[in-house]
């Protein structure tokens, strides 16, 4: 995991950033909560660990400033305040998850991978495309239909996304073109039609519901 530790307390960050390193984690600190939000804004983290009394911007307020962003990064808030009261703010604030000092490393090292999971779970069923029996997931870049894994390009791969992302719409060559290939005029190429036979050969043809059909003078469009 790409972890980033925001802590001002030396002893308690130098505990946290060898022990999730020696786990072979990636480990990035920050001391203060602006250069807390600046690392956020600029790199990718699996996961935040927060406290929430910092020098300068707290850590309830950081998880407000990233969640009125757009920022859904996994957040667990490591707070000397356990009452109640203090948790639920926190966690209304958009903290994922909480943990209260003094505590054991192996149960902050247990919610934090708990944390990356439920993170990549929720991501890996936000890019699962399902139609009818074919599930594509987009971040994986694996495609089944009734179960059976199919073999595609990359290139295949991307038309066929591309397609799904559109169920029920006609895309034209010219769409494609622009999306898949990256060419955004016409050059006169039958590429996208023979990319779409391809398809057909692995998607429709071993089975009897096709799901990729031609418009004619339109495009394509993929549907059940």
């Amino acid at each position: 995991m790409k972890l980033l530790i925001v802590e001002d307390e030396p002893n308690l960050l130098s505990i946290l950033r060898k022990g999730f390193a020696e786990n072979n984690n990636e480990v990035s600190v920050a001391l203060d909560g602006k250069t807390a939000l600046e690392m956020i804004h600029n790199y990718t983290f699996d996961v935040v660990i927060l406290d929430v009394m910092l020098p300068d911007i707290n850590g309830i307020e950081i998880c407000r400033r990233l969640r009125a962003s757009k920022n859904f990064v996994p957040i667990l808030l490591l707070t000397a305040l356990g009452t109640s009261e203090n948790i639920v703010t926190g966690l209304n604030a958009g903290a994922d998850d909480y943990l209260v000092k003094p505590f054991k490393f192996g149960e902050l090292d247990a919610r934090v991978n708990a944390l990356n999971r439920r993170a990549h779970q929720e991501t890996e069923k936000i890019d699962t495309i399902v139609i009818g029996d074919l599930e594509i997931n987009g971040r994986a870049k694996t495609v089944k239909r009734q179960d059976e894994s199919i073999t595609l390009t990359a290139k295949e791969f991307k038309l066929l996304y591309y397609l799904a992302k559109n169920t029920g719409r006609i895309v034209s060559r010219d769409q494609i073109l622009d999306n898949v290939w990256d060419i955004n005029f016409d050059m006169n190429t039958n590429v996208v039609d023979v990319y779409i036979t391809y398809l057909r050969r692995k998607i429709d043809k071993p089975f009897s519901v096709k799901l990729i059909h031609t418009m004619k003078g339109l495009g394509y469009v993929i549907k059940i």
